[in-house]
């Protein structure tokens, strides 16, 4: 009986240990994600190729984890199920919130002065205009995602400021497509008339040859605003070590490699903080998207 009780406790051990080798493995994994504001097969070759440059550049094994939603970014930031999340501005506002000690701590160069894209149907007759087009009113009005800054906030925002009046008065009807890839889809279709859109979405949409000039056209720019950031947990450096922050935000502001700098696209990264965006705070208490 005590050989085949010391095999048995050979077989067992092994395996005990390797379980609390994966274990150890899956809990030092440093776990990311993203506001889904493009199709998913784009972000998962976008946030992958994140994910293998911060694990090269700081030893530590980084995965992306796609969302959802919007709002599921923000529950996956406040229930510590990712660690550093690529926000919008109103949703890394929200996120902070419920995080405390969460920082705002890396920014595209482009998004201290971000903009938003009116685009109209050539079925409208809408043309391009440097002041707000108010002939957008009783037409169809699709916005990106409910929580996006690009897609809802600051377009909200400027119809409100121009009309006197929220979106369900101004417009015939009123949908949200969920992101702004879309956005730009809805409306080339013609099944909105008029949509906004985040204008880095459509540039690449544009390149990639998605858009059909014919059909669908820029008819305004929003005035700039602070939009996206990379916002990390304030536990962080106690659960990895300390000066982790630093280091991860060393790292993104490191990033370096055109291929992965176009993709999203940024000319490359700069320093944020939680102050940078607080007129976002500002706009979405006074249209009350916020308490």
């Amino acid at each position: 009986m005590r050989p085949i009780r010391n095999l048995l406790l050979c077989l067992v051990i092994p395996l005990f240990w390797i379980g609390g080798a994966a274990g150890q493995a899956v809990a030092d994994t440093f776990v990311f994600t993203a506001i889904p504001d493009e199709d998913e097969s784009r972000l998962r070759q976008r946030f992958d190729k994140v994910a293998v440059y911060l694990s090269r550049t700081l030893g530590v094994e980084f995965k992306y984890v796609p969302v959802k939603s919007y709002a599921a970014a923000i529950t996956a930031f406040r229930n510590n199920q990712v660690q550093l999340a690529w926000f919008g501005g109103l949703s890394g506002v929200r996120a902070r919130a419920l995080v405390p000690g969460s920082q705002a701590i890396a920014q595209g160069v482009e998004d201290p002065a971000f903009v938003t894209y009116f685009i109209a149907h050539a079925s409208t007759g809408l043309k391009p205009s440097d002041s707000f087009p108010k002939g957008i009113a009783d037409k169809t009005f699709t916005f990106g995602s409910k929580g996006s800054t690009s897609g809802r906030l600051m377009p909200e925002y400027h119809v409100r400021q121009n009309f006197g009046q929220g979106p369900a008065q101004v417009f015939r009807k009123v949908g949200f497509s969920g992101n702004h890839s879309k956005t730009i889809a809805l409306v080339q279709s013609g099944a909105y008339q008029v949509g906004a859109v985040n204008f880095k979405v459509w540039q690449n949409a544009l390149k990639a040859g998605k858009i059909d000039p014919a059909k669908i056209s820029i008819i305004w720019k929003t005035p700039p605003y602070p939009d996206y950031q990379w916002t990390i947990r304030g536990d962080v450096d106690k659960r990895w070590t300390a000066g982790f922050t630093q280091r991860v935000t060393a790292a993104l502001l490191g990033m370096k490699d055109p291929g992965l700098l176009a993709s999203f696209p940024r000319k490359g990264f700069i320093p944020a903080s939680n102050k940078d965006y607080q007129a976002i705070k500002d706009v979405a208490e006074r249209i009350k998207l916020i308490n």
